[in-house]
């Protein structure tokens, strides 16, 4: 097993470290590296931006608009982008639905959406979780009952990220209650404009809104907007929620802020010497960075086996456990560094505000969520447990 990159994979990164350098506009740079909110316009000003290049959707393939990288290459794609202070890829139609068209939809389906979803002239949502449906996703109660040509669907989503900015949404829905519950779950692609449609927003612990309830009221659905079979939704879940899961490490992201973290520390003082200096928080500090060098060298096997067999194993669910942990330990220092400066709340403007520091506190918040979704860091050891242990 080689870790090391070679030549050109080095000329690769350095081609995209330039490139985002270049690129990325100085005022979404500035929200993503002082924890400010991301408006639709930003991120869709960016994924065009994006797009534009040929880089937005790297796993893709080539006759779709895909790059044709190595793993190799997208693992230095993914690392550099999230260093370099990037604003987000939105994953839910690049990254998650094209995935599932990719693999499961028809020659039309691909042809019309695959398109709008790369250059993000549609933004997506997810409509998964429901009240009482969350790690027990198959436990499902939105209901979609067949008439003629339609799909005429009632229940209500919960925690659909960015569904206020949403033109379509990807669902679960039940579609036979007298089978195995697994086996009655069909998969539905929505239009969020469709009459009988509410979104509401759900303001979480950070003062923000991210998330939202989506409540569905005799909205009609085209059958053809049915992926793969009727009853065959499960499957498709399954495949997505792995394509999820690969994603939710965030190394390059965790290496940014732990920069950060000790720069900050070596600039704030205590008894007289950089916080930085201190012992026991050096000893914290290091921990943290002690795990995340493991992270990434683990992250690394991964990448190792993509290029040698061209698949992993339940084993990628590690990437989500460690990654999340360690993400929320970054903002547990941050706030320690930042103390009674770190502000419980949002300002209503950042003008006599450091506009970091007063968002320390609010990320703490919203980061408690990271072992929780894409399956909780619990669901992940199961997963693991089960499928590679055989316990």
């Amino acid at each position: 097993m080689d870790l090391n990159y070679s030549a050109d994979e080095l000329a690769f990164r350095d081609e995209v470290r330039g490139w985002l350098d270049a690129n990325i506009p100085a005022d979404l740079r500035d929200k993503v590296l002082n924890y400010r909110e991301l408006s639709k316009d930003d991120l869709v000003r960016w994924h065009k931006i994006l797009a534009k290049k040929g880089w937005v959707a790297p796993s893709w393939p080539k006759e779709w608009g895909g790059t044709d990288w190595s793993p190799v290459e997208r693992y230095i794609f993914e690392e550099e982008y999230a260093y370099a202070g990037a604003p987000p890829i939105a994953p839910f139609g690049p990254t998650m639905c094209a995935s599932v068209l990719l693999q499961f939809g028809t020659e039309a389906q691909k042809q019309h959406f695959l398109p709008r979803i790369y250059h993000c002239d549609d933004f997506w949502c997810q409509g998964y979780s429901e009240p009482g449906s969350g790690s027990d996703l198959a436990s499902l109660k939105t209901r979609a009952e067949r008439r003629g040509d339609h799909y005429v669907v009632n229940g209500q989503k919960i925690w659909t990220t960015l569904g206020h900015y949403g033109d379509w949404i990807f669902c679960l829905v039940r579609t036979d209650s007298s089978s195995k519950k697994q086996e009655g779950i069909s998969f539905l692609l929505i239009d969020m404009k469709t009459p009988g449609i509410t979104v509401r927003p759900l303001i979480l612990l950070d003062e923000g809104h991210e998330v939202n309830e989506v409540f569905f009221d005799d909205v009609k659905v085209p059958v053809e907007n049915l992926v793969h079979e009727e009853g065959k939704g499960w499957t498709v879940a399954k495949y997505l929620l792995g394509h999820e899961r690969l994603n939710t490490g965030r190394i390059g992201a965790s290496k940014r802020e732990m920069l950060k973290l000790k720069e900050i520390a070596a600039r704030t003082t205590k008894d007289g010497r950089p916080l930085l200096d201190d012992p026991r928080f050096r000893d914290k500090v290091s921990r943290v960075e002690i795990e995340l060098m493991a992270l990434e060298i683990t992250n690394l096997r991964f990448v190792d086996e993509m290029r040698r067999t061209g698949r992993i194993g339940a084993e990628v669910s590690m990437l989500k456990i460690k990654g999340t942990e360690i993400q929320q330990a970054i903002t547990e220092l941050l706030m320690q560094v930042a103390g009674p400066l770190a502000q419980s709340f949002r300002p209503l403007d950042y003008e006599n505000f450091d506009g970091f520091t007063a968002s320390i506190a609010p990320r703490y918040f919203n980061f408690r969520k990271t072992s929780i979704y894409a399956g909780s860091n619990e669901i992940q050891r199961n997963i693991i447990a089960k499928a590679a242990l055989g316990l």
